[in-house]
């Protein structure tokens, strides 16, 4: 199925010209990223960095922690990069905004990345900075009783991964999973995943990078901390923000996975931002719907930090 790009919001289709769709393979995965260093990160949002090194059983995990103040006793996001498990790193533009706009820490995680380092090497980096965050709370600043856990496409779902993961082993208290355009099915068996031109992350690069990440193609059998719609139970796991775009190749995947936190009685806040491609909020910031995605999700995790 074909993407018709007249349903695209107009001030996020003129930017297309300059983002051609990624083609990512196993033989060009490190080509892209060094492309992506060299083009470099927006770094005008001003905000304390201090790099942390978390110990864990399978070696050192490099974080970043974006502060805006100092002050004491600050709540706290544990934030997971995007990048299709496969590209990214924890310099991120938008865990600099959020530490800017709330004054709160964002720790952001260098997890490692397939497919030199397949699941689970990164939900468990991810899991042992959430474990490092709560431990060392005091030391760092934050206050325990008011830590949330989240991402943006890749990261959305490996926060999702990561909740799971958290309810089943020591089941930290969190306050709230933050899950922006999430990339959480491995199968992409719904209405909005069978089209095949979508904008940036098109379904073929999708389908590659889930095969890197998995080391395979496990179909239904894949872990549900790598993909959280293999979760049979989704009971018992922190309040949820998940956001997608119209346009978005994950939108159906994750609009169900929505409806099923609410049906396993877990407070669900769904945001669909009409014309919105994935990731156009970052790619053109200026549009009125990128602002409205903004605005919503710094609302949710606002307000469930409070």
């Amino acid at each position: 199925m074909i993407l018709d790009y007249d349903r695209l919001d107009p001030e996020l289709r003129a930017a297309l010209a300059q983002m051609p769709a990624l083609d990512i393979t196993r033989d060009n995965v490190a080509m892209v990223r060094a492309a992506m260093a060299a083009r470099g990160a927006g770094t005008a949002i001003e905000v304390h960095e201090e790099r942390r090194i978390v110990t864990t059983r399978d070696g050192a995990v490099d974080v970043i922690l974006y502060r805006k103040t100092e002050r004491p006793r600050q709540p706290a996001l544990l934030w997971i990069h995007g990048g299709g498990y496969i590209l990214g790193s924890a310099a991120d533009d938008r865990a600099r905004t959020i530490a800017a706009t709330l004054d709160i820490t964002v720790c952001s995680v260098d997890y490692r990345l397939a497919p030199e380092h397949p699941f689970p090497a990164g939900p468990e980096d991810c899991y042992a900075a959430l474990g490092w965050l709560v431990r060392d709370a005091a030391l760092l600043g934050i206050d325990p009783a008011r830590i949330a856990i989240g991402g943006a496409s890749a990261g959305g779902g490996m926060a999702a991964g990561v909740a799971l993961m958290n309810r089943d082993r020591d089941n930290y208290p969190l306050q709230l999973q933050l899950l922006l355009y999430p990339m959480i099915d491995n199968l992409h068996d719904t209405a909005s995943g069978q089209y095949e031109n979508h904008p940036v992350w098109n379904q073929g690069t999708s389908f590659r990078a889930w095969e890197m990440y998995l080391n395979g193609t496990p179909g239904l059998d894949a872990s549900p901390y790598a993909a959280a719609t293999r979760a049979a139970d989704l009971s018992g796991l922190p309040p949820a923000y998940v956001c997608v775009g119209s346009e978005d190749l994950f939108r159906d995947e994750d609009v169900a996975y929505a409806h099923r936190l609410l049906a396993a009685n877990v407070p669900c806040e769904l945001a669909v931002f009409p014309g919105l491609y994935h990731g156009g909020d970052m790619f053109v910031p200026g549009a009125a719907v990128s602002q409205r995605l903004n605005r919503s999700m710094l609302a949710a995790l606002a307000d469930a930090l409070r």
